[in-house]
């Protein structure tokens, strides 16, 4: 194999001027270039001692959802009860409240003042020319998946228009609940409990990409739950994940099973279904006073069903996105494997939200709207609040209206801007389902309500087709279907409908919480994932030997006679590609010059697979290794000395490190996504 040699753009105040017009990252390579050890040779070994364990007395999880947020959490003397956080003040009627909205409200200064209920409820009960001063935000998480180029000084949009910095909201979220499990863990345990007893665990989808994930630590470090130095005291995990980590404990009594099956004992499978959610709600409701959860320390009786290689889908759908993962068991641990890389999108309740506010600007005027939400945003809050409450009562089989309250404001602010009714509205405008009753209220047909949860229940029906097109989804045994969304009977249907002939579909019963329970679960034990598929491929800017009418001209650098190739990228993993956890992947270089004094590598990532040149569209760099080679007088230094790259792949971080053979002199780097 030709030699190569490995450049870094950033060579300090000795940079060199580019040696033509042409600017590229490695022209200025000054003196820091290494070459490969020839041949250039790939080590994949796990790290024995990745799981050494800090002894935490406490797992927290905390599940930050887009519309609704909570915490659970275990001692790690008795892993078999979950703890769900205690029952927050306030609450809608309609809605359980195990879990508690997504909404912070900070003071005119910009100081935290309160989350969840009592945010909201505050926020309302102010005058609203004063409103308008306070920072009220909900509904904010979306804006990590929906950022194309996220960092530090991302800013968010309160409900007054103000912005403020994405970091410090979500830092403020996680400060409350560090204080609040803290607070509660003392008074279980009547005595002062320190944030570095507890592991923590923080729940993001799978399908956002590395900068938001890498966000969500930043803003944990912020919080004070962990720091760089202690990294290991947080773990991001997937919800997807965690999810499916609880479904392997489910036994047969905590799901319900969508059967497409013949008639059972004389009821059809619509029947069934039906009996199946009633029996369900039931058990919920009698439920909802215990916050503890035993999770038996046995495989449950599905996953008896299952046999080595046997392969399911975890459908995660919440309030934001939907997050689609395969997986695939290993016995005799039951160990997951990721079959597939995470797919989905953000097909999540809030397109239900967004299809009702599109269906009031057809009703009373898009200007109308715009105005009210900023005018009035206290009220605009309670009117989400009451289609919320209705939202959940949507069904296939429903037959009667659905009536959401129209807040007072709504209907007078409404006549002062038209000069007009609400009613004349309704009357004048033709959306024929939706009709106005004297009681001042919204009166929806059910066909009305089930037309705004169309648009995102086909989104999900039709990724989840697509899903099952691909070679390795083909034989699924079981479809879980979990999060918040999932409680929804209309895309309940709609899964069962277009799935039920080819998987059994499972919906755990506290659904909305299976994703809490499965990600204290994996706090008390973060090896049970044990194949992740890399999301993106990486490797080094290298040079190589020029080789005419292989390289494009545009390449050629010559120095010291030799001629060389710049900007290639030499891969270190491929995108998709099955990495075990605590992988190494190990190269070794060598120095261009063996009088050099420093080198500097630079890492590099990409979402495609198939990339030569670190150049490339969508080539990002993301990390810099700089070593310095001082050190070795007097000891003999072979002539060609030997510098190791590692990066060590798995848990939802990546590490990189470089290391002088000849000194033991060794640098280390954390991937990142937020600051290059």
């Amino acid at each position: 194999m030709a030699d190569k040699e490995a450049g870094g753009s950033d060579t300090g105040p000795r940079e060199m001027a580019p040696t033509s017009a042409y600017s590229s990252p490695a022209r200025s390579l000054g003196d820091t270039g290494v070459t490969p050890l020839s041949p250039s040779h790939t080590v994949n070994d796990a790290d024995p001692n990745v799981s050494e364990q800090q002894a935490f007395l406490v797992v927290v999880a905390v599940d930050f959802g887009t519309t609704s947020s909570g915490y659970a959490y275990s001692f790690t003397k008795e892993p078999e009860c979950i703890h769900v956080m205690r029952r927050w003040e306030g609450g809608d009627p309609g809605v359980s409240n195990q879990k508690t909205p997504t909404t912070i409200l900070l003071t005119p200064e910009r100081k935290f003042h309160s989350f969840g209920y009592a945010a909201r409820d505050f926020y309302h009960d102010l005058d609203p020319n004063e409103a308008k001063q306070w920072l009220y935000l909900e509904k904010f998480k979306m804006k990590l998946h929906t950022t194309g180029d996220l960092t530090m000084d991302t800013d968010l949009m309160a409900a007054n228009g103000k912005k403020i910095k994405a970091l410090e909201i979500f830092a403020y979220a996680l400060r409350y609940f560090k204080e609040q499990a803290l607070k509660e863990l003392s008074d279980q345990t009547g005595s002062e409990f320190e944030n570095s007893d507890v592991r923590w665990v923080i729940t993001v989808p799978a399908i956002w990409k590395q900068p938001a994930k890498q966000f969500m630590r930043q803003a944990a470090y912020q919080a004070g739950l962990a720091s760089p130095e202690n990294a290991e005291q947080l773990i991001i995990a997937l919800e997807p994940e965690a999810a499916s980590i609880y479904c392997r404990k489910l036994r047969l009594h905590q799901m319900i099973e969508l059967s497409s099956k013949a008639a059972v004992n004389g009821y059809s499978a619509s029947d069934t279904v039906g009996a199946g959610f009633a029996q369900a709600k039931e058990h919920i409701r009698r439920n909802r006073q215990s916050r503890t959860f035993l999770v038996e320390n046995v495989i449950g009786e599905i996953w008896s069903e299952l046999e080595e290689g046997d392969k399911y889908v975890v459908v995660d759908s919440g309030g934001g996105t939907v997050d689609l993962t395969v997986h695939q068991i290993r016995l005799p641990e039951g160990h997951l494997k990721e079959l597939y890389k995470a797919t989905g999108g953000p097909y999540g309740s809030l397109g239900v939200d967004y299809e009702f506010e599109k269906l009031l600007c057809k009703i009373f005027g898009e200007d109308f709207i715009e105005q009210f939400k900023i005018k009035r945003p206290a009220a605009w809050v309670d009117l989400m609040i009451a289609f919320e409450s209705r939202k959940r009562a949507a069904a296939p089989d429903r037959t009667n209206p659905l009536n959401i309250t129209l807040p007072f404001s709504f209907i007078d602010y409404y006549k002062k801007f038209r000069g007009h009714s609400v009613e004349h509205a309704l009357r004048k405008s033709n959306v024929d389902f939706v009709k106005w009753s004297s009681q001042g209220m919204l009166r929806m047909s059910p066909d009305a309500m089930n037309a705004l949860f169309k648009p995102t229940i086909d989104s999900i029906i039709e990724h989840l087709r697509d899903l099952f097109q691909k070679p390795e989804v083909s034989t699924v045994k079981f479809l879980f279907l979990v999060g918040g969304f999932a409680e929804a009977p209309l895309l309940q249907q709609a899964v069962h409908a277009a799935f039920g002939d080819q998987c059994r579909i499972i919906i755990p019963q506290d659904v909305g919480l299976t994703i809490l329970k499965g990600a204290v679960l994996f706090g008390l034990d973060p090896t049970v994932i044990k194949v992740r598929r890399s999301p993106l491929t990486y490797g080094v800017g290298v040079l190589n030997r020029y080789v005419e009418g292989k390289h494009p001209p545009e390449k050629l650098l010559v120095k010291d006679g030799t001629r060389w190739c710049t900007d290639v990228f030499d891969k270190f993993i491929s995108a998709d590609q099955s990495v075990a956890l605590g992988e190494l992947v190990k190269r070794s270089y060598t120095p261009a010059k063996p009088s050099q004094l420093v080198i500097v590598i630079n890492i590099y990532s990409s979402e495609l697979d198939n990339v030569s040149f670190i150049t490339d569209p969508g080539v990002k760099k993301c990390g810099t290794l700089r070593l310095d080679l001082t050190g070795a007088s007097g000891t003999a230094v072979p002539t060609r000395r030997e510098i190791q790259t590692l990066m060590q792949f798995g848990d939802t971080e990546i590490k990189a490190m470089a290391v002088d053979i000849a000194t033991s002199k060794s640098v280390k780097v954390g991937i990142d996504f937020l600051n290059y």
